[in-house]
């Protein structure tokens, strides 16, 4: 994507060819910092850390994980055992995105096939920029798709706004390209149609309004930060049109695992009739859980992500404690959306229902 005049991704191989550039998301919008990764250590810090989030731009950071974990085998000897150690770290680092195994096990597949240490390097190096560039390309081909959605409701609406809600950040920060729930917003945008988005997202940790907001502002769309209890009352006025949001991930069955939080907007946008989409790429569905409520881990994080909330004061970026001192706090990162509560699902390969045979008339290889 553009930020100010420049062409930027959230990751990026340097051209040294050794070390992993990734934007530190966890100081955004106030501070633009890249933070480096040459070591499995650091790759399993920014993720474990937040640095990366976002289920597609996980899958890519652990992919360049193994291709680091290459780069550092211990006397230049890339064992299966170690590679398969390295994989097992990289693997547990946060529990609930499918695309961080996915990634793994992509690449550590392809090392499987070669011989020598030179080439398993270059082998994971090459997997690992494959990954990066399709999952960028699924993400357009996404907004292509769902492209057609606003389209439908700008026509309906004589050419009036659209006014889209979407829940924490699914964007291009968390997907390397256009984003997922942002996708067909920014495609839109591209082809003329007035659009603006209701962005919530505040707290645990802000992502709607720090990074969501960020985003689209670079890129010129109306929106507007709202509180995450305030969607409720903005659909049952009649000003929102259609909620997208993304997954980090989705059963072969259609339920769907986001950022906490989303569960309470498929509600409410089932009792105000509002089509209630989850646009995701096919390395987010996990094709072996049926139930999403029972088999999906639900990760429990720092509960001072819940007491703290970090913001700017006089240009310094710091984290206030907001309830007493001695108060505790529970920090679910996520919730189940179950598969009756939505729409549809916005894939590379098009827009389905979300039920296990219409996502397999998609993806008929998964049968």
């Amino acid at each position: 994507m553009i930020v100010d005049g420049k062409q930027i991704r959230p990751i990026w191989l340097d051209k040294d060819l050794k070390t992993v550039k990734v934007i530190d998301q966890r100081m955004l919008p106030h501070e633009f910092i890249v933070a480096d990764l040459t070591t499995v250590d650091h790759n399993i810090q920014a993720i474990k850390e937040m640095y990366v989030r976002g289920a597609p731009l996980i899958g890519v950071t652990a992919a360049y994980g193994v291709y680091l974990a290459t780069l550092n085998a211990p006397d230049n000897n890339i064992s299966d055992e170690y590679i398969k150690k390295e994989c097992n770290r990289i693997k547990a680092a946060r529990p609930t995105a499918v695309n961080l195994a996915w990634g793994v096990d992509r690449v550590l597949t392809e090392i499987k096939k070669t011989k020598n240490n030179e080439d398993k390097i270059t082998t994971a190096r090459i997997e690992a920029q494959n990954i990066e560039e399709e999952e960028a390309e699924n993400c357009r081909k996404i907004g292509e798709y769902g492209l057609s959605l606003i389209k439908n409701i700008s026509s309906s609406k004589n050419g009036k706004t659209v006014n889209i809600l979407t829940h924490c950040n699914a964007g291009w920060l968390a997907c390397i390209e256009y984003g997922t729930a942002t996708a067909p917003m920014y495609t839109a945008f591209d082809n003329g149609i007035d659009v603006h988005v209701w962005v919530d997202e505040t707290r645990p940790l802000n992502q709607g309004s720090r990074l969501t907001a960020w985003e689209l502002g670079k890129h010129g769309i109306k929106h507007t930060v709202i509180t995450d209890n305030a969607g409720g009352h903005l659909m049952q006025h009649g000003m929102v049109d259609i909620v997208i949001v993304g997954t980090d991930r989705t059963t072969c069955t259609g339920d769907v695992a986001n950022k906490i939080g989303t569960y309470l907007k498929a509600l409410a946008a089932q009792d105000n009739n509002i089509p209630f989409y989850v646009a995701l790429p096919s390395s987010t569905f996990d094709w072996t859980f049926r139930d999403g409520i029972k088999e999906i881990p639900i990760e429990e994080r720092d509960p001072d992500e819940v007491r703290y909330v970090q913001g700017m004061n006089q240009g310094v970026t710091k984290n206030v404690l907001v309830p007493p001192k001695n108060s505790p706090a529970a920090n679910f990162a996520f919730d189940v959306t179950p598969a009756r509560l939505v729409t549809g699902f916005i894939t590379e390969r098009g827009i389905c229902k979300a039920d296990e045979k219409n996502i397999l008339r998609l993806f008929p290889e998964k049968d």
